[in-house]
């Protein structure tokens, strides 16, 4: 029943990829098949977060069924985005799908981008690490964002700015936390011996990131903080003080876990843990918080769907044994959906039957 609603829905979001280019639409009307752009988003282009953050599913889904065309609809933008020069080896947040071409040149690691470089490498990771063409992606796309976007604070706090406009933004967000659990994801099969290096960049974003939360008056974390001048890993600004129940820093903390078994990684996820118990449980569910910094915080009065996907999943997992989905057999998509390492038919290369 579940293979036939997915087929369903998948089939009512084929046409959003009807562009000259092949890159899909950011919305698409289930009735009538009509694709269009976020009004915001850089002269209607396309956002690289969404348009890369199918690959996981659009394979597993040609998997189940037999039927290509939805692994040929991701494999095709993965092509197009190979074949593009990219400014820096970064990829721009930000492509027009009507001309092919990038738009305005911001590209981050947090939100808009995001997603993107995750599943690069858990294409590989899902393909029983057979995808290279994946894994070859991921690791230029890390190597230019260690060049360009991870500096040192004074204070010495490893962090990924973004880079807007021809400079970096010395600002970091929520989101971009995850980065940490996806350095140490990645580690194992990474260039030049480097497995320890990444390991530990993995650990300093962590820390970082422990950081932004500990340095609050809730001890949770805000949704952006700087590094400027004397204010690190703090928010600046009253729109990026909030909290609203994320769960990148505690995906991080249950990477790290899983990687090293260093029990402050434990220690750090129970510190949260009783934060969002102690400021965020109201008597219908839990809610996010308007300012982390304010000792009589008020709710925003919305429990966010990946509060139950993510952030709990993830603190279950970092207090449970790791052969409670072990990451050799499992690989999570974005909203902490276990799909399954493909170890038999591997469903990324041509020679697979299910292609022929």
């Amino acid at each position: 029943v579940f293979k036939i609603k997915a087929v369903q829905l998948a089939g009512k979001l084929l046409p959003a990829f009807n562009t000259p280019t092949g890159i899909p639409w950011a919305m698409v009307n289930l009735k009538s098949g009509v694709g269009r752009n976020w009004g915001w988003a850089s002269a209607g282009s396309s956002i690289l977060a969404e348009f890369g953050t199918l690959h996981m599913e659009f394979v597993h889904l040609s998997y189940l069924t037999g039927d290509p065309v939805y692994y040929n609809k991701v494999m095709h933008i993965r092509k197009l985005l190979q074949k593009m020069d990219r400014p820096n080896g970064l990829y721009p947040n930000y492509l027009n799908p009507r001309t092919g071409r990038w738009g305005q040149h911001h590209t981050s690691v947090g939100g808009l981008g995001d997603s993107f470089y995750e599943y690069l490498l858990k294409a590989w990771l899902m393909s029983d690490k057979m995808d290279t063409e994946a894994r070859k992606m991921y690791d230029d796309a890390i190597e230019a964002i260690e060049k360009h976007l991870i500096r040192k604070s004074n204070g010495g706090l490893t962090f990924i700015g973004e880079w807007k406009n021809g400079h970096l933004e010395r600002k970091m967000g929520h989101l971009t936390c995850f980065a940490g659990g996806m350095f140490a994801l990645g580690a194992d099969g990474s260039r030049d011996d480097k497995a320890g290096h990444y390991l530990q960049l993995g650990a300093e974003i962590a820390h970082t990131c422990h950081e932004s939360y500990d340095r609050t008056t809730l001890k949770l974390g805000p949704e952006a903080f700087k590094f400027d001048g004397g204010v690190e890993a703090v928010a600046v600004r009253q729109n990026e003080k909030y909290y609203i129940l994320r769960p990148e820093v505690i995906e991080t903390y249950w990477y790290m876990w899983r990687f090293t078994h260093d029990p402050k990684y434990r220690q750090w996820g129970w510190e949260a843990t009783q934060a969002i118990d102690k400021y965020c449980r109201v008597s219908g569910g839990f809610s996010g918080v308007k300012d982390v910094y304010s000792s009589s915080p008020t709710y925003d009065d919305v429990q966010q769907s990946f509060f139950l996907a993510e952030t709990l999943k993830y603190l279950y997992l970092l207090f449970s044994n790791d052969d409670l989905l072990p990451l050799d057999n499992w690989v999570f998509n974005t909203e902490a959906h276990p799909l399954p390492v493909l170890h038999l038919a591997n469903t990324t290369l041509s020679g697979n039957p299910a292609y022929r």
